[in-house]
């Protein structure tokens, strides 16, 4: 297992069709990020767990869970110095004690629904990247780079849909999809130009005349 690790860090880089030497850390995205993270921090885990207190980890990324705003300065100074002991540092800049409504993880989030049950939502920041590649696409026709853009686009693609499946928020799918058809209705708009063109295009498409005729003019 240690020759095989080695392996990995000594590997090299393959950047734009070159492959290029690595001195330190890790890729971006590799596999091996993360195995090393729970090889590292599982000291950090038991310590939690011996604790009795509630969390999840993703690598290096953790989130404690607890029921007040002191318990979660404790939580802090804990994992400052079991971090500290690792010779690692922790991210002041993106930590923070809150409310698990203002935080974010893996493009989850939570809401308070009725009753005060708290549930979990796709977080705004991951709807707000979809958004953005949205309305970076060309305003050409309907073609293939939409189609591409569409599949990969986070929580709608598939593999989006079925990653976020624990959400508790299938109106916020809806909603999104509605945004994106009406994205994708003024980009065809605009790229038809004249109104006479647009007129013709949705006649051709089955559109009502009247409605036809107002977004021509």
């Amino acid at each position: 297992m240690l020759g095989l690790i080695r392996r990995y860090l000594e590997a090299g880089i393959m950047a734009n069709g070159v492959v290029r030497e690595r001195h330190e850390g890790t890729p971006q995205g590799g596999p091996l990020s993360p195995l090393l993270a729970n090889v590292l921090l599982d000291d950090v885990d038991q310590e939690l767990e011996k604790r009795g207190l509630a969390f999840v980890r993703y690598a290096e990324d953790l989130n404690v869970y607890v029921r007040s705003k002191r318990a979660g300065e404790d939580a802090m100074q804990l994992l400052r110095r079991l971090y500290g002991q690792l010779r690692l540092r922790i991210n002041e800049a993106k930590s923070a004690v809150d409310r698990p409504w203002n935080r974010t993880f893996l493009g989850y989030s939570f809401w308070v629904a009725k009753g005060r049950e708290v549930k979990r939502k796709v977080a705004s920041n991951a709807l707000d990247a979809i958004k953005n590649r949205v309305r970076a696409m060309p305003p050409g026709p309907a073609g293939e780079a939409w189609r591409r853009c569409l599949r990969s686009c986070g929580a709608i693609s598939p593999d989006g849909k079925a990653y976020f499946r624990l959400a508790d928020t299938p109106s916020i799918f809806n909603g999104l999809d509605r945004w994106i058809r009406r994205r994708r209705r003024a980009a065809q708009l605009k790229q038809w130009k004249r109104g006479t063109t647009v007129y013709r295009e949705l006649r051709a498409r089955g559109v009502p005349d009247s409605v036809s005729r107002v977004a021509a003019a």
